[in-house]
């Protein structure tokens, strides 16, 4: 049970559930890896820093975080700092949030071959947004866009998909800035064509060479004609891309890349219980007008599906093409950006997604800079591995700090 000033946190389900779950059922290096990580973060097992008042003699003891990517509790400053330092290559133009899915067939597959389909998943959506957009009966320009790699349904299950915020406009072979409409950016019906001949193309190359693994519930495609009956099936499907109506600035591009950047499969904040085995939490149910129910799983179904979405190690999930390459970012961006009237103020487009709406995030670092009973300026000392909460005297704590 939690309560109001103990709320559930998805590291209480691992430290109560985890080693029965591995026990139970194989888990890779880079699950175990997290289970671990997350099941220390802010304990005493990673060490801390107790922030000392001398007026009062207030003491709080903090303890550090894990940092893992995949912790809900730890992503804040990670997303702040990386947030504000793309904020010097937002152009004053409209920005559209374009999803590319991949077919629930490829979801056995998906998930035999993390590495191999979401590297798929990026080339080939990639791909077809250059492509497309340079095509000169459609923009004829070079855009620019940020894509990120979620995996996760709102249940949890396996849904790989691309989230990728796009350019408006773009630059010309002969340097022109070219405008879109503004609310319009390419037809979804030929993104999704393309984007499915392109991926396709290259998951039938990755068979050719031996680059995927087929065991288990795919063992079946290791036979070549089950594999190109695969194929003709997601060949005769439409694939899904989706294209949301514009951004309306620089604020809500900023906002929107707060808020799923650095976001993970669930966050604290959807749990609603533990009883038992027994783990609640919230969810849309999008099949149903995104009404927002409980869903109950036991506890080793949790820890399974929240497993799912661990990343293969090294792999980068944002990544960032055509005007916002790296390659490009000094040379045509920054003529994009003097075509367009000069840089984006980031002090100005931070102010106003602020003021539109304040963050609300449950991963928040905490930060002692003043008494929270007398106001008077905190000290603060490193708290190394292995000390408790229960096993110090805060002033006793505190003079040993200082006499060390």
């Amino acid at each position: 049970m939690t309560t109001a000033s103990s709320p559930l946190e998805v590291a209480d389900v691992f430290r109560a559930h985890a080693a029965g779950y591995r026990a139970r059922h194989p888990v890779s290096s880079e699950q175990r890896t997290v289970l671990r990580r997350l099941i220390a973060c802010r304990t005493a097992a990673l060490g801390g820093h107790v922030d000392s008042c001398d007026a009062c003699g207030t003491v709080r003891i903090s303890y550090n975080s894990c940092r893992d990517r995949h912790c809900p509790k730890c992503q804040a400053r990670q997303q702040k700092e990386w947030v504000e330092s793309r904020l010097s290559r937002l152009l004053p133009v409209p920005y559209f949030h374009v999803v590319f899915t991949l077919p629930e067939q490829l979801q056995p597959l998906g998930l035999k071959n993390r590495r191999v389909l979401y590297a798929l998943l990026f080339r080939a959506a990639s791909q077809t947004l250059l492509k497309l957009a340079a095509d000169p009966r459609r923009l004829g320009a070079q855009i620019g866009f940020t894509a990120v790699l979620h995996t996760w349904g709102q249940n949890l299950l396996f849904h790989p998909h691309l989230h990728c915020v796009v350019t408006g406009g773009g630059l010309s072979p002969d340097g022109r800035w070219v405008a879109g409409q503004e609310d319009y950016f390419l037809p979804v019906r030929v993104l999704g064509q393309l984007f499915r001949g392109k991926f396709l193309a290259g998951l039938k190359a990755a068979y050719q060479a031996g680059q995927l693994t087929l065991t288990g519930s795919v063992e079946h495609l290791q036979e070549p004609r089950e594999f190109r009956r695969l194929l003709d099936t997601l060949y005769r499907q439409s694939w899904v891309v989706y294209a949301k109506p514009p951004f309306g600035g620089a604020a809500q591009v900023y906002q929107y890349l707060g808020r799923y950047t650095h976001r993970v499969a669930i966050s604290n904040r959807r749990l609603v219980s533990m009883e038992q085995d027994r783990v609640a939490f919230r969810y849309k149910d999008y099949a149903d007008g995104a009404r927002q129910k409980v869903m109950t799983l036991n506890a080793d179904e949790f820890i399974r599906r929240f497993l799912l979405h661990v990343l293969p190690k090294g792999f980068v999930r944002i990544r960032h093409y055509g005007l916002l390459a790296g390659r490009n970012v000094d040379t045509k961006l920054a003529d994009c950006q003097r075509l367009l009237g000069g840089v984006t103020e980031p002090n100005d487009v931070v102010a106003e997604a602020n003021a539109e709406a304040a963050a609300k995030d449950d991963a928040a670092e905490p930060a002692w800079l003043r008494c929270p009973k007398c106001c008077a300026p905190l000290r603060r000392h490193d708290l190394p591995p292995g000390y408790t909460r229960r096993s110090l005297e805060p002033a006793p704590l505190v003079a040993s700090l200082d006499s060390s």
